[in-house]
């Protein structure tokens, strides 16, 4: 439970009370309550009111907001409000600004823009946090610590460039360790001074973002910004936590935002949160992927679901509304996949720039007939109702898919073999054609342990981290099912590679080697030919972006590809290692073989769908809890679904009502089946 004050499914979102006059916020107090709004995130942009002057503080206007919430029965997340500094901090002191990727000197502006390097910025945002945590460690209504918000963004500054360069000495220990990781006798690049070392970016190595002359550098500074920024919400968690220790403090990360290693910071989050904004064709599987990748972060441990829109966005190319039913059915699905709250951004609608038209719970009419606050209404007194029932919960899955954000910097700072590789996109074939069979699947980082797994995924895997091999063949070893596919096995974790001969270090357990990877065009097919028929797996199917040409060393070859000068060469393969097996699949094939081998490999498991044949548009997901399975079944249809659900039994915790046999579920909506583990 994130805090025993309010012993149910969190419901609120971003509250800006300083935008509004005593007037408007009576008007929230009333409407909070219509809505069932129970928690309210406050002061997360503002630094500027808080701390008008470098000597001044002003907390009144924070007392009066919090103890208004309190006494209107709404909790406080309260956050500490350094996103954005104030006007007078960059005026005084101009270093706290950053360096573009350009090499261009910010002015004061926009949020996200403090260096996280800076010594100004890193004293006053703690000094904040530290003064919030003394003011209102007794506070009753605060139920969790909010650090800055979506942190985000890299600085190429000189403060930067320094602390990089110690950043390096604290990793390599040496200049010839240094030269020897980054491979710099290429191009003339040996290093004999630390201060010859600078910042990659359109000034010296990368161009085009992820395009760049030298991957060991340019990953070590991914590595290196995702640490700084860590740095500086660890200051602000140690400033809180010295006065609250018994509260939970976070930040809000982003999905598969791709400039921060979120798997090293959540070590440091007492619970995850996350902001989901998918558009309106967003694939329904994808979002799923992401909620199982934030439960993930912290093995397990339920989540925030911090921001989502009640209806629009404002900052995609097209902000369609959600249709009538969306947003309780995509809020469900979060809690499906292991939110503990359903918050949203925003709660009353600004008047003025550039969020003025990101919906609201309250919309600009600033009443309660609408169809937005109609529905959010609705899902508030629904969550009440539903109590404390599925708190604390957690699935119970027994595939894994691993993701790496360093492996994915590596992959796609690579140069080669093709601009068309995107990992995060390969992980989501895999992940899709389980979602739609209806297993349930877990993403876990390289540093999760696989013995509570029956099969493990860890599509393209390019870097192979230190001792990583070893822990797969343990694994496989054991009786594990392990796959992995083209491209994986190539480099380490500087992205030097791995002679003789690709997978590298997974060679010994996948029972292969790669000679070489052919890059398809856009609009090129190969095909995966299966040698014989193997439970699902029969007959021919596409295969595209990149073909592996590999050789058997033990493995068996069970498909081949179909096409080009090498035909006949293996695309699937298995290889018996210990008392399991190791698959590799050479290409990226199509949805109906992912829908074929998964089904395959889960059969042969013993891994079972939550429901038998789930309909398509169906989403199925389940949380245990004191040995009871409670089943969530969500509609993505616009039309109405029946979903057998075989012999158990159960009870819509929505309804009341007993279920046996198969329920319908009308046209974008949802059960809730509480049933016997």
């Amino acid at each position: 439970m994130i805090n025993e004050k309010l012993p149910k499914i969190w419901y609120g979102g971003d509250y800006n009370p300083e935008q509004w006059d005593a007037e408007t916020w009576a008007e929230d107090d009333r409407m909070f309550k219509l809505a069932g709004i129970d928690v309210a995130t406050i002061h997360v942009f503002s630094w500027a009111l808080s701390q008008p002057s470098e000597n001044e503080y002003d907390f009144e206007w924070l007392d009066e907001t919090i103890e208004r919430l309190h006494r209107n029965g709404v909790g406080v997340c309260l956050a500490t409000g350094t996103g954005a500094h104030p006007a007078w901090m960059a005026k005084r002191y101009p270093e706290v600004t950053r360096v573009d990727y350009n090499g261009r000197k910010r002015k004061f502006g926009g949020r996200h823009n403090s260096c996280p390097n800076s010594p100004v910025y890193r004293h006053f945002s703690t000094l904040l946090a530290d003064k919030l945590a003394e003011r209102y460690k007794d506070h009753p209504a605060v139920l969790i610590w909010h650090v800055s918000n979506e942190y985000g963004g890299y600085c190429y500054c000189d403060n930067c460039a320094a602390a990089f360069r110690k950043w390096l000495q604290g990793r390599y220990g040496s200049m010839d360790a240094l030269n020897k990781a980054w491979n710099t006798r290429f191009w003339g690049h040996t290093f004999y001074e630390w201060d010859e070392i600078v910042p990659p970016n359109a000034l010296s190595e990368e161009w085009d973002g992820n395009r760049t002359n030298f991957q060991g550098i340019s990953l070590d500074y991914r590595r290196f910004m995702s640490d700084s920024l860590l740095s500086c919400y660890r200051l602000e968690y140690d400033a809180i936590k010295k006065h609250t220790p018994n509260v939970p403090v976070t930040t809000n990360l982003m999905g598969f935002y791709p400039e921060l290693d979120y798997f090293e910071w959540a070590k440091h989050l007492d619970v995850v949160s996350w902001d989901n904004y998918p558009s309106l064709d967003t694939p329904f599987s994808w979002t799923a992927m992401t909620h199982d990748l934030m439960r993930g972060l912290k093995g397990g441990q339920p989540f925030m679901l911090m921001e989502q829109t009640p209806s629009q966005q404002n900052w995609q190319a097209y902000n369609s509304l959600k249709r009538p039913g969306v947003m309780r059915l995509w809020s469900y699905q979060a809690v499906a996949r292991g939110a503990d709250t359903v918050m949203f951004f925003q709660l009353r609608r600004s008047i003025g720039a550039c969020e003025k038209y990101h919906g609201a719970v309250i919309e600009h009419v600033g009443h309660e007939h609408t169809r937005v606050f109609r529905e959010c209404a609705e899902l508030g007194k629904e969550l009440r109702q539903l109590g404390d029932k599925i708190l604390d919960s957690r699935p119970n899955a027994k595939v894994a898919i691993v993701y790496d954000w360093q492996n994915r910097w590596a992959t796609e700072l690579t140069s080669g073999p093709t601009v068309a590789l995107k990992y995060a996109n390969e992980a989501h074939k895999y992940y899709d054609a389980l979602f739609k069979l209806g297993i349930q699947t877990d993403m876990i980082g390289v540093e999760a342990d696989l013995s509570a797994y029956d099969i493990v995924i860890a599509p393209v895997l390019y870097m192979v981290r230190d001792g990583y091999a070893r822990k797969v063949e343990a694994f496989v070893e054991a009786g594990g099912t392990f796959v992995t596919t083209f491209f994986s096995g190539i480099v380490n974790e500087n992205d030097i590679v791995t002679l003789g001969g690709y997978p590298g270090e997974l060679r010994k357990v996948l029972g292969i080697w790669a000679e070489e990877i052919d890059a398809l065009f856009p609009d090129a097919r190969n095909q995966v030919v299966m040698k014989q028929t193997v439970d699902s797996l029969r007959g021919t199917y596409e295969c595209g972006l990149l073909c592996d040409l590999i050789h058997a060393e033990g493995a068996e070859v069970l498909a081949e590809y179909g096409d080009d000068f090498y035909k006949g060469m293996p695309a699937l393969t298995v290889n018996r290692f210990g008392k399991g097996e190791a698959w590799y699949v050479a290409t990226s094939p199509d949805e109906r073989f992912m829908s074929d081998f998964m089904a395959k490999l889960t059969a042969d498991k013993g891994v079972l769908p939550l429901v038998p044949n789930l309909p398509a548009g169906v989403e199925a997901a389940e949380r245990i809890k004191d040995g009871k399975s409670i089943l969530f079944l969500l509609n993505h249809n616009a039309g109405e679904a029946i979903v057998e659900l075989g012999g158990a039994a159960g009870v819509d915790l929505l309804t009341g009502s007993g279920v046996s046999g198969s329920v319908r579920i009308g046209g974008k909506g949802v059960a809730i089946l509480e049933r016997e583990g």
